[in-house]
Formats: structure tokens, sequence, C-alpha cells
């Protein structure tokens, strides 16, 4: 078989593309409802931030900034999923196959840092209260969200030239419902070394580095609320932690089930359903965990809606 280093089409076959009419039909009509309802909530977090001078705090600028990367994920991937669904024509341009994953890795790079200024939000507003403002002061906050989306930028184009350089067979078929870039490793014919490389470094620096720094930060607060004596502030204290840990825990856990997988054939199956609960679920999860478990939040979405 002739290889080359760069096929004209890619072609994403998931496994509903394969299967009967009935799971056809409820799959795209999944998407189509989980795009809609993931928009409609992640932009009335945005709006209702940007509405409210009560939440224009350090915490809900990235809160605010988090909804912007759901909004980029579910974007990127389920409208173009839907258009193969619904023409039949699984075949992608390897170009913009390229752009896809491009902007994968930065909602993906993005998030990462997102979620470690989050932690360290709540570090210092346990931790050091007094310093807070001065600290996270408007003028730290700003440089933090530009270094989340150049960062992620960056990150995303030294992923994407890396995988420029793979060797890929002339046809290439991966089982997917976007250019996942695993899918393609898993299908490459060789060349695979630059990316290797970056793929571990941007794993410990995006992925390690923030997680063991997020770790720390809560232990330290976990102290800090176990000195607190009233039953009450110890549970206000964990309260305004509780939607950020567990944003964190269904991030890197399904993120990790996702990498983790074999690239065997029989884990095709099992490696889509992890996928599509990361890239689809998950979005959608976080706007839900932290309006219905925050009360300013709460506050704010019922004063603008009802």
């Amino acid at each position: 078989m002739e290889n080359t280093t760069s096929p004209l089409d890619v072609h994403i076959l998931p496994f509903f593309m394969k299967t009967e009419n009935k799971l056809f039909i409820f799959s795209t009509v999944y998407f189509f409802f989980i795009y809609l309802f993931g928009m409609l909530v992640n932009i009335i977090i945005i709006t209702v931030i940007c509405l409210d001078l009560h939440l224009h705090t350090p915490m809900y600028l990235f809160l605010c900034n988090l909804s912007v990367v759901d909004v980029c994920y579910i974007t990127v991937t389920i409208p173009k999923l839907l258009y193969i669904l619904l023409s039949g024509n699984n075949s992608v341009p390897f170009t913009q196959c390229f752009i896809q994953m491009y902007f994968m890795f930065i909602a993906d790079s993005a998030e990462d840092i997102i979620l470690f200024a989050m932690g360290y939000d709540r570090y210092v507003a346990i931790c050091h209260p007094l310093h807070y403002h001065r600290i996270l002061n408007k003028k730290i906050c700003i440089l933090l969200i530009i270094v989340v989306w150049i960062g992620g930028s960056l990150n995303s184009t030294f992923i994407t030239s890396s995988i420029l350089k793979i060797i890929f067979c002339s046809s290439v078929t991966i089982h997917q419902f976007f250019c996942d870039a695993k899918a393609l490793i898993n299908i490459s014919c060789g060349g695979t070394k630059v990316f290797y490389i970056v793929f571990y470094a941007e794993c410990l620096s995006f992925g390690l580095c923030p997680v063991i720094c997020n770790l720390v930060s809560y232990v330290k607060i976990i102290r800090v609320i176990q000195g607190i004596k009233s039953k009450d502030g110890r549970r206000k204290a964990f309260s305004t932690c509780s939607s950020h840990l567990i944003v964190m825990a269904i991030f890197y856990g399904s993120a990790l089930s996702v990498y983790m997988t074999p690239p065997l054939d029989r884990y095709d199956f099992l490696e889509q359903i992890l996928t599509m609960f990361y890239t689809t679920v998950v979005p959608v999860l976080n706007p839900l965990i932290y309006s219905l478990r925050n009360n300013e939040v709460k506050s704010s979405l019922q004063k603008y809606l009802f």
C-alpha cells in the first residue's frame, strides 16, 4: 500500500453509522439536542456573568471563560458530525480535519489552565482572604486570561504541527465521530516520534503539573477549613470549592479514561463512548454544576430569567 504524508480525505466512521436505523436516528437526535442545550446553558452563564456587576470577580471571570471553552468543544465537533449524519458524506478534507484538531487542542489546553487558575483563586480566597484583592487584582486576572488563550493556542500549534509530520496510509478511516488525534495516530504508518515527544511534554506541563498544584492547594485549603471553629463557616468555605472539585474530577477523569484506553479494535466502542462523554457531555455538565451548587449564580439566574 502506498504511503503518503497528506492523504486527501479522512473518513469519519463512528459506531452509530454502522448500526441499525433506530440507533442512527437516536444518535442524530441526541447530538442535535445536546448541542442546542449545551449552547443555551453556556451562553446563559456567560450573559448573566457579564450583566451582573456582583459577579465581576476573579472566580466568575474564570467561570465565564470556562463556558467559552465549553462552547468551543461542542461547536468544533457536533455541527460537522450532524452534517455527516444527515448528508451521509463522511469524508472530511485533511485540511478541515487538522483545523478541527487545532481548535480541540486549544479548548483542551485552555480548560487545563482555567481549572488551575480557578483552583488558585479558591486557595487565595480561603488561605489568604485578607490579601485576596491584592493578589488577584484586575491586572493579574486579565493577564491570566491572556495566558489561558495564548498558551492554549501555542500548545495547540505545537501538537498539530507534530501530527503533520506523521506518515499516513493512502486511505484514512477513523472510528470516531470527529477528527481525533489519538484515532489518527492509531492508524498511522510511521513518523510518530516527534508527536509523542510533544504529547508527553504537553501531558507534563498541561496535565500533571496543574493537577499536582491543585491537589497541594486543596490539602492546604482543607487544613485551613478544619481550623474554622464555626460549623456553618466550615460548610460555607467548603461549598465554594466543591463545584471546582467536581468539575476538575470529571474533566481529568474522563480525559484520562479516553487516553488510557488501549488502541485495540475491541476497545473501539468503549473509546468512542468515553470520547463522546468527554467532548459533548462534560461541556453541558460544567455550567449545570456551577449554577446548581452556587447561590450567587442561582440568584443572578433568577434575577434575569424569571
